[in-house]
């Protein structure tokens, strides 16, 4: 085996490692896990194979690995608050499509927020296995309010009987009414899927209600507000489903389990326990409020008019530039997001009517209310003058300035 460096690569992670440290990262799904995340993910237990589960696999040689694995089991059955959970999901779309494997059969008929309104996907998109394999059925958003109307949402699963109604969603800035879900997947006998990838870390923070009264499965990546390595899981919300569930996940949709990101996810989980998590999760969400209301006072237009969560839609239409111009624009200056559709949006996903703005990286970082309104003044300057090079290299400077003052490690 060869000691000998790859010396582009390694380059080119040195270029992404300052890249990251001197840009202002305002994507919804992305943060910055901690060094004992990091180190984990790429330890010794890379090398190992563990087909199967803790006690019952089907390799031998996985003392210590069985004993990781069950740690992290235990570690997200305590941050969550249910009674089982599967940690070998490798990532949302994953543990997604093993809930489908799970409940559902091949053309079985199942309920999503419609992709353009804030679904993700795997909710039943028609480019994507949830749309070719089984059979969705969109909702959508009220177009006047901007937010679920839970007895439109009603009307159509007594008119549909889907077999799963899925809540939870990649760009909705509203709070779900998980009871509601609940009462209407009672009245047509769904089971309730709710993914909550972008608002797990809120919910372990108890910064935003939990499902797990309220569902019969809960699917999470374990990055984005988690604060965790790449992956994802599976968590029941009743014994009943354990065992369906873990079929679902091996042998049903993957071989080997990726122990490594496993034992990040156990360290993770510890992290989520401490108080000081739920002092960041309250801080995310104080800061979004911060950045939004920023936003609504130079003139932008907000999806739904707020935000509850940790993310905002800004809707660019009234501004006479396409979200795909104006991440181009932020970008050029030091701030990263991305374009995203709004609902009713009459643009392609390519091009898009909005932007997607999210705070978790950011706070972790350190910033709070001060520094989002500082943010939210220069998003807004870059969008009103997109190619004014000038301004763009200053807010540049802006940007360096405020990342050195925030060192991410």
């Amino acid at each position: 085996m060869s000691n000998e460096p790859d010396s582009e690569i390694l380059n080119l992670i040195k270029k992404e490692e300052v890249y990251q440290k001197s840009t202002l990262r305002l994507i919804a799904s992305e943060n910055y896990t901690s060094k004992a995340v990091m180190g984990a993910t790429g330890s010794v237990l890379t090398n190992k194979y563990a087909e199967g589960y803790p006690g019952k696999r089907y390799y031998a040689g996985n003392k210590y690995v069985d004993e990781i694995e069950t740690t992290a089991i235990e570690r997200a059955k305590k941050l969550f608050g249910v009674p089982h959970a599967n940690v070998q999901p490798h990532s949302g779309s994953s543990a997604n499509i093993a809930a489908f494997f799970a409940f559902l059969e091949p053309g079985d008929k199942f309920m999503g927020l419609d992709l353009p309104h804030g679904g993700h996907l795997t909710h039943g998109s028609p480019v994507n296995y949830s749309g070719k394999w089984f059979k969705p059925v969109s909702y959508g958003v009220d177009r006047e309010t901007e937010a679920l109307d839970y007895d439109a949402i009603m009307k159509k699963a007594v008119e549909e009987k889907p077999k799963l109604i899925i809540c939870g969603y990649t760009a909705y800035p509203l709070i779900i009414d998980f009871k509601a879900f609940r009462e209407i997947c009672d009245e047509v006998g769904a089971i309730l899927l709710a993914d909550i990838s972008h608002f797990a870390g809120l919910v372990a923070g108890n910064a935003y209600p939990s499902p797990a009264k309220y569902a019969d499965v809960i699917t999470t990546t374990t990055h984005k507000t988690l604060r965790g390595p790449r992956g994802a899981m599976i968590l029941s919300c009743s014994e009943e489903n354990a065992k369906t569930v873990d079929k679902a996940v091996f042998p049903g949709m993957q071989g080997g389990p990726l122990e490594n990101v496993i034992a990040a996810k156990a360290i993770c989980f510890h992290e989520a326990l401490q108080p000081s998590f739920k002092e960041y999760a309250a801080q995310i969400v104080k800061n979004a409020k911060a950045l939004s209301e920023e936003l609504l006072s130079h003139g932008l237009r907000l999806v739904a008019g707020k935000t509850e969560t940790h993310l905002m839609l800004v809707d660019l239409t009234e501004k006479g530039i396409t979200g795909k111009d104006a991440q181009m624009a932020l970008e050029e200056s030091g701030i990263i997001v991305n374009r995203n559709t709004i609902p009713f949006d009459t643009k392609s996903p390519f091009v898009t009517s909005g932007l997607r703005l999210g705070t978790p990286a950011l706070t972790t970082r350190g910033m709070k209310e001060q520094e989002m309104k500082m943010i939210g003044e220069m998003i807004s300057k870059v969008i009103e003058n997109p190619n004014d090079t000038e301004l763009k290299l200053k807010v540049r400077g802006e940007t360096e300035d405020l990342c050195k003052k925030f060192p991410i490690y």
